[in-house]
């Protein structure tokens, strides 16, 4: 099967400058970033000026653009990880740390042809199409045409096209076009009953191709399982749960202060925690680094199960 070769215009790189039409992700802080398309002409308002896109017209990605009052962006290449926390939510997605997991245990590398259902926002479609580029294809569908067609419009704005083929298929009931019988590397299914989909997955991995089903609930999981059984092997399930740190510099005293956290016991004293910048009469020092784990973590997203095909 022949591939369509990335168009080099629309290629993503930091040492491109920035076209009119292009995507790019205003980055304000951590949690608050926005997709936009630069548009000569257009202006951005937001809580820092107004930025002008003409301004950003021949930047690098990565660059620090000023608006009208001083306050300042930062304008950065859409990879498929910032485009995973500014996508549209037409369905629940897949985050970084399931995504980095599924692509290296499916041993997905460039060159490879990826078959994946279903589609949803996008987000791991975005990240595969990395993964096998650039002489690689990934062939997704969806059985619900609208969200076929918003997944369509999102990589044609990334430049994708050329990887990513969409299709509106119902998998489950309908398997897999014959037309990629023995020729996929890995397969992705993404359904609330994907053991009905094993049967065609079996016809379509190339041998000891790769197989990863998510799925939410563990029963899903163990009706799966029984399925796979009789044509693949080594069948594994993980759950990938992820725990962020806070880190942030405070100031140590030893005295008890009305808006003190107890963070340790001293001698005779307690250590207090106060917020960068408070004045006291005690300084023990000039400040510390407090690191502990996020207030709101996020819990469980779902179930990996990978699967092998037998060697026939």
């Amino acid at each position: 099967m022949s591939m369509v070769p990335l168009d080099s215009s629309k290629k993503i790189s930091f040492q491109r400058k920035i076209c009119d039409g292009d995507l790019v992700i205003v980055y304000e802080r951590h949690d608050n970033m926005k997709a936009i398309k630069v548009c000569k002409g257009s202006e951005l308002q937001n809580r820092f000026g107004v930025f002008k896109h003409s301004d950003w017209i021949g930047k690098p990605f990565g660059s620090k653009v000023l608006s009208n009052k001083g306050g300042f962006v930062y304008l950065l290449a859409p990879t498929p990880e910032l485009w995973t926390l500014v996508l549209s939510h037409r369905t629940q997605i897949l985050y970084i740390a399931d995504i980095s997991f599924v692509i290296s245990y499916l041993e997905i590398v460039p060159g490879c042809l990826v078959l994946e259902s279903g589609t949803g926002s996008g987000s791991l479609t975005t990240s595969l199409a990395r993964a096998v580029a650039p002489s690689g294809q990934v062939f997704t569908f969806d059985f619900h045409e609208q969200r076929a067609a918003s997944a369509r419009e999102d990589f044609e704005r990334n430049g994708l096209s050329s990887l990513i083929t969409v299709g509106v298929r119902d998998i489950q009931g309908e398997g897999f076009p014959k037309e990629y019988s023995g020729s996929a590397d890995a397969v992705f299914l993404d359904l609330p009953q994907p053991w009905l989909a094993v049967p065609s997955v079996e016809t379509m991995l190339k041998q000891d191709g790769v197989l990863c089903s998510f799925s939410p609930c563990i029963e899903q999981v163990q009706r799966t399982c029984e399925t796979l059984q009789s044509s693949f092997t080594d069948i594994r399930t993980f759950e990938i749960l992820l725990r962020a740190y806070e880190i942030r510099e405070c100031r140590l005293v030893s005295n008890a202060v009305e808006e003190g956290v107890t963070t340790g016991p001293l001698p005779q004293k307690r250590r207090h925690c106060l917020p960068n910048g408070k004045n006291t009469d005690s300084l023990e020092n000039n400040g510390s680094v407090m690191v502990r784990p996020c207030s709101s973590a996020r819990g469980h997203t779902g179930y990996l199960t990978f699967a092998r095909l037998k060697v026939q």
